[in-house]
Order: C-alpha cells, then sequence, then structure tokens
C-alpha cells in the first residue's frame, strides 16, 4: 500500500513538472516570437520633437542630404544603408581611403546634434562639425570632432599631443578629454550629442551625460588649439581653426564599420 502511494505520489509531481516546465517553454518562445515580430522603429520624429524644431538628417531609406567632403555626389562605394541605418564601411582601417567622409548639404552656426550610434571592435569614427571645406586638402576634412572610438582595443586612446585623454570617445578630439563616460559598449548603440549655442558655449554628450564643455573661440579654446595638431598651417589657411561661422556637420569614414541612425538636428536661436 505505502509502495502504491508513494508511485501515485511520484507520478504526481512528475506529471506536475512537466506540466510547469512546458508552459515555460511555451512563455519563452510566445515572448522571442514577440520580439522577432516587432519592429525597430528608426529614423523618426515625435509630434513632440516636430514643434520643438527638430528635423531629421537621415531618412533611413536614401541618402538624400548628403554628398561626399569635398565631392559634389554621394559616395559610390564604402557607404550603404541596411535596415534603416547608415552604414561606414570597414576597410583598411585608414583615415578616408575608401568612401570618404560625408557631410550635410545644409551648413549650421548653433545648433543641437543628435546621432545614434554603434560600433564595431577597434572601430574608429568621428562626428565633425563646422566643417567648410575650405582647406581643400585630401583625406579626412577639416573640422572640429567628436570622437567615436573602442577605447579598450583601438591605439589612438592612448595617443594625444599635448592633453592625455583627448582622443578618447566623446572628446573633443586632441584638444579636450571628455570626462564621466557611460559607454553602452561595443555592438550596444550609444547616443552622441553636440550643442552649440549662439554664444559659442558647446557641449558634447554621451547617452545623456555630459561629458565636456567650452567656449569656441575663446582664449582658452585658442591655447589649446596651440597644443594640438590643429596648431599646423594646413588646419589654418582658412581662418583659425574651429571658429567658422557656420559649417557642415560630418561623418567619418576611417575605415572601420560603424553603424549610424536617427540623425537629427535643431537649430538654435
Amino acid at each position: 500500500m505505502e509502495i502504491k502511494m508513494l508511485c501515485v505520489l511520484a507520478s504526481s509531481i512528475l506529471l506536475f513538472g512537466c506540466s510547469g516546465n512546458k508552459k515555460t517553454q511555451e512563455g519563452e518562445a510566445a515572448v522571442q516570437e514577440e520580439v522577432q515580430n516587432t519592429k525597430v522603429v528608426r529614423n523618426q520624429l515625435t509630434d513632440q520633437e516636430k514643434a520643438d524644431g527638430w528635423k531629421l538628417l537621415f531618412d533611413g531609406k536614401t541618402t538624400n542630404g548628403w554628398r561626399g567632403a569635398h565631392k559634389e555626389a554621394f559616395p559610390e562605394k564604402g557607404w550603404h544603408i541596411e535596415d534603416g541605418m547608415l552604414v561606414v564601411e570597414g576597410s583598411n582601417g585608414g583615415e578616408s581611403t575608401n568612401g570618404g567622409d560625408i557631410v550635410t548639404l545644409g551648413q549650421y552656426s548653433a545648433f543641437e546634434l543628435s546621432v545614434d550610434f554603434k560600433i564595431t571592435k577597434g572601430a574608429n569614427s568621428g562626428i565633425k562639425y563646422f566643417v567648410t571645406e575650405g582647406e581643400k586638402q585630401k583625406g579626412s576634412a577639416y573640422g572640429l570632432e567628436y570622437q567615436i572610438l573602442d577605447d579598450a582595443v583601438h591605439p589612438d586612446a592612448k595617443l594625444y599631443t599635448t592633453y592625455p585623454g583627448s582622443r578618447t570617445l566623446s572628446s573633443l578630439y586632441d584638444l579636450i578629454k571628455s570626462e564621466n563616460v557611460h559607454f553602452n559598449g561595443v555592438g550596444e548603440w550609444n547616443t552622441a550629442v553636440v550643442k552649440v549655442f549662439p554664444n559659442n558655449h558647446v557641449e558634447h554628450w554621451l547617452n545623456g551625460v555630459k561629458v565636456l564643455e567650452y567656449e569656441r573661440g575663446s582664449e582658452q579654446f585658442r591655447e589649446r588649439v596651440k597644443g594640438s595638431k590643429y596648431a599646423a598651417p594646413e588646419y589654418n589657411t582658412a581662418g583659425r581653426f574651429g571658429e567658422a561661422p557656420q559649417g557642415h556637420l560630418l561623418l567619418q569614414d576611417h575605415g572601420d564599420e560603424v553603424y549610424f541612425c536617427n540623425i537629427k538636428v535643431k537649430e538654435l536661436k
């Protein structure tokens, strides 16, 4: 009798366990299916953003509004659109040796720029602003640069002219090191924001946190430039480096695969 009762009890436990496991598996499968069926919405403005004056710089489908730096048209190679993302392709890791940099058709003076980016391991790229193309140089166009970099792998993170750390992620390249950096990681989306106010106060933000600020054109800024690579004459043939009254916005081709989306700008008054 005792043996029979134990067998019944064991069977009940086994049945309950299998039933619970089945329900768990069904629940997990439903969640996975829901995730797969959920489309990622990119490159769209909310009604509030539209009311606030934001404008998309990338529609997720075309390269309208962009061209190659120092070119009349968009590069024929080195960039492509994939699932609503603007992708700079990996090549040899060189600076503007494949498709080259791309710039906005429009120019901006006081603005807030927001760009979502995702880097691959060891990648190097950048977002430049106040790009005038006045120097007519070869290679990457000149401008103030919000650095995009895999600090953990890329050697550029340890390089600088005078200011240690000024070539790391979200820094003002070779001029000012970013602080309090909250990086979501390689292969994850991050949001870069550059704010340039009408009084030339500039801020870099990463993932909702301000990482640096400076006054463009101030004596302190000019002293920084003197201690950077931008002190070289070629960077100043069209005027003092970084002090143009307006300029194009730029996404950099540095020979590494990087993804961009949700590129939007709001002019400030």
